[in-house]
């Protein structure tokens, strides 16, 4: 009887936590619009980007490819402080903190991306706090900023960019470093909003692809009954629409663009589309010598065995 009891409580148990995450889901669906990203507009139609163009801030996000994140840094807050009402510098802030814990944690690797425990569970290991704290600083600075801005513009590109960033900089921390994927879904479905508000003023800015490219691809993937429950709440993983919009921002993006080449290059190698993936890496390391990782990848790609190399090696 003891045992009936204990196997009825633990029925009860994981049928109340798989109501309780239902029902937060699908309290998420209630809270906000539609999620599904639309399909990526032609390049035909893609106007000119209207933001503004900032040499420093390029500069900066350079130096982030190359794993130079202190002197990426220096760079950002010697631009924040010369422009202090503009939500692009701490943005770019954040980005550097974000950027360097994905690299200590290995998150942006084939052998993190590859793994669908770590890709669609987050990194086992605990967030560097220092890290985590001044990476939150700057994004919250950076939405305040873009709120203000919005307040008086509501159509203010550059705010609306800052905020689409930072806004996907929290979702991807929340699920692949904190592990949080509740909290990483209503964020997620932010990004979203905003970057169609950003894509609806400026329509060729290709950056703002990146969020919804990684999102789509990576809910993709999930099993297909969690698929199933993260629809109750409006969400829509598509693998194919995912890549879509990851090669539109990796052939037409700004700061983000070789982001979103990494990412699509990991995604095929996921996909088995070899000829794709070995052609990203080729272009990263040839933009990004100082960069070993670009190189490694690279090469352990093109050493592929088994299966894999069959079918890289059919396409030459």
């Amino acid at each position: 009887m003891q045992g009936i009891r204990f196997h009825r409580a633990v029925r009860v148990r994981c049928g109340l936590r798989f109501l309780t995450v239902l029902a937060l889901v699908f309290a998420l669906g209630l809270a906000a619009l539609p999620a599904r990203a639309q399909e990526p507009p032609p390049v035909a139609t893609i106007g000119p980007i209207h933001l503004s163009s900032q040499p420093e801030i390029d500069a900066g996000f350079h130096m982030l490819y190359q794993l130079k994140f202190d002197q990426a840094r220096e760079v950002f807050t010697h631009w924040e402080k010369e422009h202090p009402e503009e939500a692009l510098g701490p943005a770019a802030v954040a980005a550097s903190y974000l950027f360097q814990e994905f690299d200590r944690q290995g998150v942006l690797t084939s052998n993190f991306f590859l793994n669908d425990d770590k890709l669609l569970g987050g990194v086992p290991g605990t967030p560097d706090p220092v890290v985590r704290e001044a990476f939150n600083a700057a994004v919250q600075k950076s939405e305040d900023l873009a709120h203000a801005s919005l307040k008086s513009n509501p159509q203010d590109a550059d705010a609306l960019f800052a905020l689409t960033i930072s806004t996907g900089m929290l979702a991807d921390y929340a699920s692949m470093i904190e592990r949080k994927q509740i909290e990483s879904l209503r964020l997620t479905r932010q990004a979203d909003v905003v970057a169609k508000n950003l894509l609806a003023v400026a329509p060729g800015a290709a950056d703002a692809y990146v969020a919804l490219g990684a999102a789509n691809y990576i809910m993709g993937c999930l099993p297909l009954y969690k698929r199933f429950l993260i629809r109750f709440g409006g969400f829509h993983g598509d693998r194919a629409l995912g890549m879509q919009q990851l090669a539109r921002t990796a052939a037409y993006g700004h700061y983000l663009r070789p982001f979103a080449k990494l990412t699509l290059a990991l995604a095929a190698e996921r996909e088995k589309q070899w000829d794709l993936a070995r052609t990203e890496f080729e272009q990263l390391t040839a933009e990004f010598p100082g960069n070993a990782k670009f190189a490694y990848e690279l090469a352990k790609l093109k050493g592929t065995i088994g299966p894999a190399s069959a079918s890289h090696s059919a396409g030459h």
